[in-house]
């Protein structure tokens, strides 16, 4: 039996390759210190656990959901917008509940775009946004994020033909890899530029809640007109450390919300009601357990830039996210950087090409170990004498 084309399209995956490297070094016993992940080093926080256990224990939860998510999970996206953001959102036409956003962020080009479409990516940007692009069979150039502009795209780098072209385009603030953030200007110049060449928006907003130095992320949404021209995808993985929930919510445009809707109606019979109910508790009650986290990641980001520091590597803090992304050492590549990391220090980190050529020259970070970790990782880094 012979795979099917587009399956033979697919990019190779990023992560899985790192995973590989990184369990061969375990195996041979070695101390790894894994700084190359993505994953939250921290337990969903107990009330949300409690909730789950709850929900999971009522029978009527042992049903299928409804198609398109609970009631309650989509009043509770609704809630959690206007009190974080100040945005209106309809629950019942600007919500579509989602098994994480990923899901989302791959298969919106099949409900929106018909082969050989043009969508712009950010470079470097998440991997994963490249296999929407391989199942849906369309055509994709990417926008350089540069640390000039504060890694965030520059529109008047756009051909007239990009922007005739493009049907599409994929945002994320703070973002994956470099831990840039945005602001309220730029958004509204995104949705002047989506609305002059009827570009849909999709803004990747995962790390919404992680903003360093007091100040909080901006949502796509806080700009005017953003529903117009696109939507927002959020998940409750980072908020909320809840990853393998797998549990995320779109809003915004409420043809984009029918079209996500549609296309899952055929894919899926929605999540886990009991998932559902809990992940509404998140988004609805006390928020303290989420300060806590980014006070966490704030204290692990600032002992990373202290450390580096102190051995000459001259790295930028990220004003958000839960990501470094520091420049490698003179004469190397971020690949054989990242290698030569892991064989003389069992650091691992992620070689910035792994996200688009335009990573090149550095690699990524994950501040998901705890201080005392990032300490020795970066002192076993400073007795190879690369800075």
């Amino acid at each position: 039996m012979e795979f099917s084309n587009r399956l033979k399209s697919l990019p190779p995956q990023f992560f899985a390759t790192l995973v590989q490297k990184v369990s061969a070094a375990l195996e041979e016993g070695r101390d790894v210190i894994n700084l190359g992940q993505g994953n939250p080093d921290q337990p969903t926080p107990e009330h949300i656990v409690k909730a789950l256990q709850s929900a999971s224990a009522n029978p009527q939860n042992h049903k299928y959901s409804p198609f398109r998510g609970i009631a309650e999970l989509k009043q509770a996206a609704s809630n959690y917008y206007k009190r974080e953001f100040n945005v209106d959102v309809d629950p019942n036409t600007e919500v579509a509940i989602m098994f994480g956003t990923k899901i989302g962020l791959v298969e919106l080009p099949l409900a929106l775009m018909n082969e050989n479409d043009l969508m712009l990516l950010p470079d470097p940007g998440y991997p994963d946004y490249l296999s929407g692009v391989g199942l849906a069979s369309v055509q994709y150039e990417t926008m350089p994020l540069l640390e000039k502009n504060g890694f965030l795209p520059d529109y008047k780098m756009l051909s007239e033909e990009q922007k005739q072209l493009a049907k599409l385009m994929y945002l994320n603030y703070p973002n994956n890899p470099t831990g840039a953030t945005a602001t309220k200007e730029f958004f509204e110049e995104t949705v002047q530029l989506a609305k002059e060449s009827n570009i849909t928006i999709v803004h990747d907003f995962a790390y919404g809640a992680i903003g360093y130095d007091g100040i909080k992320p901006v949502s796509f949404l806080q700009a005017d007109g953003a529903k117009d021209v696109g939507v927002e995808m959020y998940t409750l993985s980072k908020t909320y450390n809840m990853a393998g929930w797998r549990v995320g919510f779109a809003v915004g445009n409420k043809q984009i919300i029918e079209a996500i809707n549609l296309i899952q109606d055929h894919l899926f019979v929605s999540l886990f009601p009991a998932v559902q109910h809990a992940a509404a508790v998140a988004l609805n009650e006390s928020q303290a357990c989420v300060h806590e986290l980014v006070s966490l990641y704030e204290g692990r980001r600032n002992t990373l830039v202290d450390a580096c520091a102190k051995i000459g590597w001259d790295i930028q803090a990220p004003k958000g996210s839960f990501f470094a992304w520091l420049p490698v050492a003179k004469g190397y590549t971020s690949e054989t950087f990242a290698d030569l990391l892991l064989e003389k220090a069992d650091v691992v980190v992620a070689a910035g090409i792994g996200f688009g050529s335009f990573g090149e020259g550095y690699v990524r970070v994950g501040l998901l170990v705890d201080e005392d970790r990032l300490k020795e990782a970066i002192a076993r880094i400073e007795k190879l004498n690369l800075f």
